[in-house]
């Protein structure tokens, strides 16, 4: 299979409640004008981007049940996460961890640390 952007983060599957987030550029300069370099920008304790890709959720625990005549069969249901792939998010970076993903900076993000999210659909 050929890597296009359609299908760059198909093979990728992230686990429970965790979120693939792009960092999104943040502005350069102040309020003020001051022009910032770009280690100074990444030390902020708030960061945001855009949500690539989102986990299944939290996982359910199943009741135990040991009934005979069940089967093995152990169906896994998930409590859904907020976050939806496009939305920006506003995370704390204590919480992330950074990996590169094909030479492109990324951040792996439990829901817990997401503060905020913005949508472009209605409400």
């Amino acid at each position: 299979m050929r890597i296009t952007s359609d299908n760059r983060f198909k093979k990728l599957i992230v686990i429970g409640d965790r979120l693939l987030i792009k960092p999104s550029r943040p502005d350069e300069r102040t309020a003020s004008g001051l022009y910032l370099p770009p280690g100074v920008q990444e030390k902020e304790k708030v960061q945001q981007g855009f949500v690539i890709k989102t986990g299944p959720g939290y996982v359910i625990p199943m009741p135990v049940e040991e009934e005979s005549w069940k089967g093995e069969e152990e169906q896994v249901k998930y409590v859904p996460l907020q976050a939806k792939e496009r939305d920006l998010a506003i995370f704390l970076l204590s919480g992330a961890t950074e990996v590169i993903y094909e030479g492109e900076k990324y951040f792996i993000v439990p829901q817990s640390a997401i503060l905020m999210l913005e949508r472009e659909e209605e409400l």
